[in-house]
């Protein structure tokens, strides 16, 4: 079982592609930077990666991040200029043993010393947004959501391995250095294998308000437990209620016939038996049986509820 899920319609194309790559059995990792990759590469996406927006000097400064939900290992980089795949500067970054988080000229150094692409992500047509934007400026307020998206996705692979992450160049015509959500653990985005993953997207300063992304996955895994241990309540309440009030009926109909209340072919004796067609099967049956219910309901829950929770993302990408 496997899946991808991303923000936007800019995503399409790279979770097709990551789509192929998973049904050939590929590593949520790799799935992911590709899809990733083809969003960053792909100039006409003003918000990310090659194209772009930039900032307010004129500069596209790009965030990224990747983590692995297997081992909490991240990568990040932020207000990083002039390299082509930030993604992959990320991963890179997260199997570092330390320093996984590089900014500005820190980030750009190690790009450089690994060997990724060096590239000029202003294009024309973000310059021409730049200087129609600076027109705008001068006779309306400049409003934050004009021009910013991100991508971010979360991948599940068939070994049940969960990944999560995310590209921007953030905010439009924001101040050199300006950092959002984007390649913030927990904020931005956050997963774990055993339970699920979530991307935000939107505006960074209300989002890192909160640990949106952190807190999305732990509610997620304390729904299910909460799921199972409301049905185990509800099952132990039920299989009480019925072996006490089959008792109860059987009890009723016993001490009829032992001459109360007109005994055996009086009306109430006529009612009792009618009750306890209902009382024998809940004490003798469906009561003991609930009990048996509620230890293989235990079971199977504790068995699937890892995979339930792994497939979780692609029971969103197919039902949504």
């Amino acid at each position: 079982m496997y899946g991808i899920i991303a923000t936007w319609r800019m995503a399409l194309e790279g979770v097709t592609r990551a789509d192929q790559m998973l049904k050939d059995h590929a590593d949520a990792g790799d799935a992911i930077e590709a899809a990733i990759r083809d969003v960053e590469d792909f100039e006409y996406y003003k918000s990310v990666g090659y194209g772009g927006l930039p900032n307010e000097e004129m500069q596209v400064e790009l965030d990224a991040a990747y983590m692995d939900g297997d081992t909490f290992d991240i990568g990040c980089v932020a207000a990083i200029k002039d390299f082509a795949n930030p993604v992959s500067i990320a991963r890179k970054l997260s199997k570092e043993p330390v320093n996984n988080f590089l900014v500005g000229a820190g980030a750009e150094k190690y790009a450089h010393k690994m060997g990724f692409e060096r590239k000029n992500m202003l294009t024309e047509r973000a310059r021409i947004h730049y200087h129609n934007r600076l027109k705008e400026v001068q006779e309306l307020e400049l409003k934050p959501y004009s021009g910013h998206d991100t991508v971010g996705m979360v991948c599940l692979d068939d070994n049940h391995h969960m990944v999560a992450a995310t590209s921007t160049s953030g905010l439009f015509m924001k101040r050199a250095g300006r950092v959002g959500d984007s390649p913030i653990s927990g904020s931005g985005f956050y997963v774990d294998s055993e339970v699920g993953g979530a991307s935000a997207t939107g505006l960074g300063e209300d989002l890192m308000k909160g640990c949106i992304s952190y807190e999305i996955v732990r509610l997620m895994k304390e729904g299910l437990g909460g799921m199972l241990l409301g049905a185990l309540i509800s099952a132990i309440m039920l299989a009480v209620f019925m072996a006490n009030s089959g008792g109860a009926w059987d009890n009723a109909k016993k001490f009829i016939e032992s001459g109360q209340f007109g005994g055996k072919g009086s009306d109430t004796h006529k009612a009792a038996v009618t009750g306890d067609t209902v009382g024998d099967p809940f004490k003798d049956t469906a009561g003991p049986a609930m009990d048996i219910l509620i230890k293989l309901m235990s079971v199977i829950s504790l068995m699937l509820a890892p995979v339930l929770v792994q497939m979780e993302p692609l029971l969103s990408f197919l039902f949504k």
